[in-house]
């Protein structure tokens, strides 16, 4: 048998917040029984919460969970450089995608305001920050010396022409648009205009590079995130835990404030947020910059290329695929790691089992005809596999095409009690 067609629609966006939080068995072990209730699904800390975001590569190539597509800079054809970037708009119905020569790509309600596109640029630019004040369209783009090139918004300085112990990796502007900070891969920090200087990292050893920062509500204080979730309060930003001293092994690359500031999401690249303090639910929609650091990144990436493509029974590709010949397909062809055809016998053998708190990008997500049986989920009873991405998404072949979709999509009550990772 391969794995069954199951009728959906195109990107249904259902269910409840979470995954199921359940300890897996040692591979070759029986699989656990069934949870009674949804109440597993409650996104507790550190699991999969569901989360609204834009994926990009470095082609411009963007795929949509949740939020609206709006258009990418992989249509216009092969780019003059490598997007670097992509920012959404306060409202979520639009973003830009920035280029490291300083190209800015704008769709649906963002605006475009100019470029460093075609100009000469010391260093690459590496980031971009919109103005977050009402009726102001401008945006500052970061080059990695601290050049500031700003469009539409008033300048106030930069780094650019001054020595730098370590390069700039990120850009920050005060709550009312008057000023800004850099922020060094070190931790460095470098304020202008109204930004006020709260400390830093600056001459400290750290485990992993600083990614990005958050500035507090009142613009009194930030956060700071390095690759490995760490996370460096100053002024009167509080802390309230973080993911350096348990990493996950897709980079985080974004800190989110709650409105209140006493709390704070951290997202991976792949679209998995991790809640502390009183973050809750669902925050924003972000944009994220995806790349192939692990074997299931590399799974994900090749099976977002093939979307679109025919749902056909028994399909290995490439004109069409199955759900089981998807998955096979991606991990063969984007991580070099085969395994069972069958959607049943890969929930038997393919690597090891997960716990579905734990799901990586990448990782086989099942479902079963018998699960609502009261007994023991059986793998002979396995009919539908799926690739997870992150952040509660997964890509799969069913209904007519390979699409996107949430993986609570059917409910709960079919899901298998834990994933596969190859």
């Amino acid at each position: 048998m391969v794995g069954k067609l199951r009728a959906a629609g195109m990107a249904l966006l259902l269910g409840l917040p979470g995954l199921l939080v359940l300890t897996g068995p040692p591979a070759g072990a029986a699989a656990p029984t069934t949870p009674d209730t949804a109440a597993a699904y409650t996104g507790a800390l550190g699991s999969p919460t569901l989360t609204n975001f834009w994926l990009a590569t470095a082609s411009g190539m963007i795929w949509n969970y949740g939020p609206t597509y709006y258009g990418e800079a992989a249509d216009l054809g092969v780019l003059a450089a490598p997007i670097v970037g992509i920012t959404p708009t306060v409202d979520s119905r639009g973003y830009w995608e920035v280029a490291s020569d300083g190209g800015m790509f704008a769709y649906g309600d963002a605006a475009f305001a100019g470029s460093m596109g075609g100009h000469y640029l010391a260093q690459p630019i590496v980031a971009m920050a919109p103005s977050p004040s009402a009726g102001v369209s401008g945006y500052y783009e970061v080059a990695s010396d601290g050049g500031i090139f700003a469009f539409g918004v008033p300048f106030y300085g930069s780094m650019g022409g001054h020595p730098l112990n370590r390069t700039i990796v990120g850009i920050a502007l005060t709550p009312d648009g008057k000023g800004y900070w850099e922020v060094a891969s070190d931790g460095g920090i470098f304020s202008f205009g109204d930004a006020v200087f709260s400390g830093s990292t600056g001459g400290i050893s750290l485990q992993k590079p600083i990614v990005g920062m958050t500035a507090t509500g009142d613009g009194k204080g930030y956060w700071m995130i390095a690759s490995d979730g760490g996370i460096f309060s100053f002024g009167d930003a509080g802390f309230y835990g973080s993911m350096g001293g348990a990493p996950t092994p897709d980079p985080a690359q974004r800190v989110v404030a709650t409105r209140d500031d006493k709390g704070y999401w951290i997202f991976d690249q792949n679209g998995t947020a991790h809640t502390f303090g009183d973050a809750r639910g669902t925050p924003a929609a972000q944009g994220l910059m995806f790349s192939g650091v692990t074997p299931g990144d590399r799974a994900v990436l090749f099976a977002f290329a093939q979307l679109g493509k025919p749902y056909i029974w028994g399909g290995n590709g490439p004109v069409g695929y199955d759900c089981s010949g998807l998955a096979l397909a991606s991990w063969e062809h984007g991580a070099g790691i085969g395994f069972a055809r069958v959607a049943n016998n890969q929930y038997e053998t393919a690597g090891t089992f997960v716990a579905m708190g734990d799901l990586q990008a990448g990782d086989l997500v099942f479902w079963a005809t018998t699960l609502n049986n009261p007994t023991p989920a059986d793998w002979s009873s396995v009919d539908h596999t799926a690739i997870y991405v992150g952040g509660g998404r997964i890509v799969e072949a069913t209904g007519d095409q390979v699409q996107l979709n949430d993986l609570v999509q059917w409910g709960t009550g079919g899901i298998m009690p834990n994933g596969r990772r190859p």
